[in-house]
């Protein structure tokens, strides 16, 4: 590896990278390179070989990937429970809440990714009102957090960072607040992991969902959740299947039993490949080390910083009130919209400017072909 200007490490030799400067993680992180060849190993082989041993093997592989999460948040490996994305686990903690009659308000908020949203709307079938915190809200603010969250509040649904502005939530005192009061946190970190680091011994949180397709790199179909130990046996989905079973290989039709495990919540067959592959991304950002990538992060995105004013900038300025992607809405947006999709920059734009995620796999050179397109031509 080299190390270019500003003493940050390239790392970009280990991940595909398309043509031009990709600041997208936001959305989708870049693929390792290793992917191919542990998909190979992990999933085709054992599928190839066709004998008694491929469902061993490959449930070998995804509890590779639970092993990993446990690794990334300091947890036991046993809490984790695979899932297709946030909207599915999210779903079924909905349906497994323990009714409490005087508690019936799921808390959230307006600026929550919309998917989440749809699924707490679904929760009012089983008795639950949902009331969304308003947009203009400073969701930073604990002030805002306590008024929220009234004696009636059953559950409280928690976005680590936010996916529009990348403001970061107080989540640790705020779950704090919700376990005084008897509220059910729920936390989202699909805009977190990866970039924050997140440490779930330390948490006083009760469930964690999340995917590994943006700041994990670890591609669509690896989502997962995580209930606390406490937690789980007052836990009992309704959307189960045969992993969902204490035995799965039993095969008694008339017999179920919830697994003891977060297991409980995984449901029918899995969607192995996604997890192989999810679980070797996991790795390589577990060895890399969460606080290097947001070091280099934080590097990077002071670069662009540096290069606009304050004011062009919509996500928070303070690095530790942010996740790991910067905001701009710029004079002249259209044009340096324009010249950026020009000179092959991959980037998005929002209601609140455009988005730039500068990962462990951008270089400093990136970020000075990005600003040149700041400038007047």
């Amino acid at each position: 590896m080299t190390g270019p200007k500003n003493n940050i490490v390239d790392y970009s030799a280990q991940f595909h990278k398309p043509d031009g400067a990709y600041f997208l993680t936001h959305s989708i992180g870049l693929m390792p390179r290793s992917t191919g060849r542990c998909l190979e190993e992990q999933y085709l082989m054992p599928w190839k070989s066709a004998d008694q041993d491929t469902w061993p093997n490959w449930l070998e592989a995804v509890q590779g990937f639970t092993n990993a999460l446990a690794t990334l948040f300091n947890s036991d490996a046993d809490l984790f429970c695979p899932q297709s994305n946030v909207s599915s686990g999210l779903a079924k903690v909905i349906q497994a809440l323990p009714k409490r009659k005087e508690r019936t308000v799921i808390v959230a908020s307006e600026s929550d990714f919309p998917s989440a949203g749809f699924v707490l709307q679904q929760a009012e079938r089983y008795g639950y009102t949902i009331k969304l915190i308003p947009k203009t809200a400073d969701l930073q603010s604990l002030e805002v957090w306590e008024q929220a969250l009234s004696n009636d509040v059953h559950s409280v649904f928690l976005t680590h960072v936010l996916y529009n502005i990348n403001a970061k939530t107080p989540i640790e005192q705020i779950t704090k607040i919700s376990e005084q009061r008897g509220i059910t946190s729920i936390i989202d970190v699909a805009q977190s992991a990866g970039i924050v680091p997140i440490d779930l011994a330390q948490l006083s949180a009760d469930i964690v969902v999340g995917s590994c397709i943006k700041w994990l790199c670890g591609g669509p179909g690896a989502g997962y959740l995580w209930v606390r130990r406490s937690l789980i046996d007052q836990l009992k989905p309704s959307d189960v299947g045969w992993f969902s079973h204490q035995n799965p290989f039993e095969f008694k039709i008339d017999n179920f039993e919830y697994h003891q495990s977060a297991a409980r919540f995984w449901g029918g067959t899995p969607s192995v490949a996604a997890y192989i592959a999810a679980s070797n991304s996991i790795e390589q950002i577990n060895t890399i080390g969460v606080s290097n990538i947001q070091k280099h992060n934080r590097a990077l995105t002071e670069l662009i910083r540096a290069a606009v004013p304050d004011e062009c900038i919509s996500s928070p300025l303070d690095h530790t009130q942010k996740g790991g992607t910067i905001v701009l809405k710029l004079a002249e947006q259209a044009s340096v919209e324009q010249r950026m999709l020009n000179n092959k920059i991959h980037f998005d734009s929002r209601q609140y400017g455009i988005r730039l995620s500068p990962h462990i796999y951008n270089t400093a050179e990136e970020i000075n072909e990005l600003i040149e397109c700041f400038a007047q031509p």
